[in-house]
């Protein structure tokens, strides 16, 4: 790293899951000043029909002024009252902890007090409650940070509630966008259509495995693979592409669907992807793609890459093409090894093949039951995620970062790509 390089591009680094305290402190007030011009964009937008718009929200979705006190508790709970943080992921889940700047935090903003069934209610704080709140739990953060142990152990949490406020705040986007609110983030690149990338046969290790630094829990553990040489888009797949597949009846055919996701089709009366009003393919022309953004329709370029699409989507997609989602391997090593000669990611979340399973090796973290990021109620029935959108901050764009969202999901800037079979 040059001696003089730009600070904003060091707090902006993937490699901050392994940063000092120095450099920790300046991402986390980066990190809140993101969170508190997010919050002013939505309360801004929803000043004038709030209520009625957040009745909008589908329920995997909190409404953003809980999501705000969510976020300064998850701190403060793992941080400034919690008397065995230096202990880091050794933690135990139920730590001794001191009272909370605010006596009403943990009925509040405790996912495990506050079910999503409870969060758009009365005794839910208003947003101005809880932006106080996030600015005074961040001052406390900030002074024990600089007493902090400098390793792994000593600096967890102040990692983990980084990386925490920057998943909320992609959060917080995906809620924008669902209640119709212009955009607060750049549009993806439209794009020429590439040939795909034959990779040759390889044996790969995913998981954290002994790396230093933080990761999420579904991270954890390692596996090594041995993956026979495969065929992978180069990029994401696009509107145009897309288009061809409604064009063509696939939301019609039930044979080129899962069982499950057939029966999602049907549920949802579904005949194109979220906040698309209108879409179809032309024959030598640029496909028409009329989707809701800020509340009007408005045209999406054909080379554009495809977003909001569940996993059942995706797959059906795949199988009408003639191709499969790729593993969670195949995804990762074109990603490490291919981006000189061509592969593109990072303006979706990709859907790909594989089912939510822990890795050897895993340890539960002690900090996520009950938020969104709990990996353990998932095993086994979630679909992974790889790679990142628009909206996933710049330091959380790793090749080995895995999220994971039940298939039927479409809310979030999702996206995917294929393989040969």
């Amino acid at each position: 790293m040059p001696l003089f390089e730009p600070m904003a591009t060091r707090i902006d680094s993937p490699a901050m899951r392994e940063a000092g305290a120095p450099l920790l402190s300046l991402a986390l007030m980066d990190a809140r000043n993101h969170t508190l011009r997010l919050l002013s964009w939505l309360d801004h937008a929803l000043a004038a029909d709030g209520p009625r718009r957040m009745a909008e929200l589908p329920p995997e979705l909190p409404p953003p002024h809980w999501l705000a006190g969510h976020i300064g508790w998850l701190a403060e709970a793992w941080i400034a009252r919690n008397t065995q943080r230096a202990l880091g992921a050794a933690c135990p889940a139920r730590p001794t902890r001191l009272a909370s700047l605010d006596a009403g935090a943990d009925a509040a903003w405790d996912p495990q007090c506050c079910p999503s069934a409870q969060r758009a209610g009365a005794d839910v704080p208003a947003l101005e409650q809880a932006r106080a709140y996030l600015l005074d739990t961040l001052e406390g953060t900030l002074e024990l940070l600089e007493r902090a142990e400098p390793d792994d152990a000593g600096l967890y949490f102040y990692r983990m509630a980084l990386f925490y406020e920057d998943w909320c705040g992609e959060q917080l986007q995906v809620i924008g966008q669902t209640l119709g609110l212009a955009p607060d983030l750049p549009e993806p690149t439209a794009r020429v259509a590439r040939e795909p990338l034959w990779l040759p046969a390889t044996t790969w290790t995913v998981g954290w495995g002994a790396r230093a630094g933080f990761h999420w829990a579904q991270e954890g553990g390692a596996l090594e693979l041995a993956v026979p040489e495969f065929e992978i888009d180069a990029q994401a797949v696009s509107w145009q592409q897309y288009a061809e597949f409604v064009a063509d009846g696939g939301y019609d055919q039930a044979s080129l669907w899962h069982p499950e996701g057939w029966a999602w089709v049907q549920a949802q009366d579904r005949r194109a992807p979220r906040h698309v009003a209108q879409i179809g393919a032309h024959a030598g022309a640029d496909a028409t793609v009329l989707a809701q953004r800020g509340g009007r329709l408005v045209r999406l370029p054909g080379g554009q890459p495809a977003q909001h699409l569940s996993w059942w989507e995706a797959d059906a997609w795949a199988r009408w093409a003639g191709r499969r989602l790729p593993t969670e391997a195949e995804w990762e090593v074109a990603a490490s090894t291919a981006a000189r000669r061509g592969f593109i990611w990072g303006e979706v979340q990709e859907w790909v093949a594989n089912r939510l399973q822990p890795w050897p090796g895993f340890a539960p973290d002690p900090w996520s039951a009950g938020t969104a990021l709990d990996p353990q109620p998932a095993w086994g029935r979630a679909r992974v995620l790889r790679g990142a959108s628009s909206a996933t901050h710049a330091r959380a764009r790793s090749v080995r970062a895995r999220l994971f969202a039940d298939p039927g999901t479409d809310t979030g800037f999702t996206g995917f790509r294929t393989c040969a079979i």
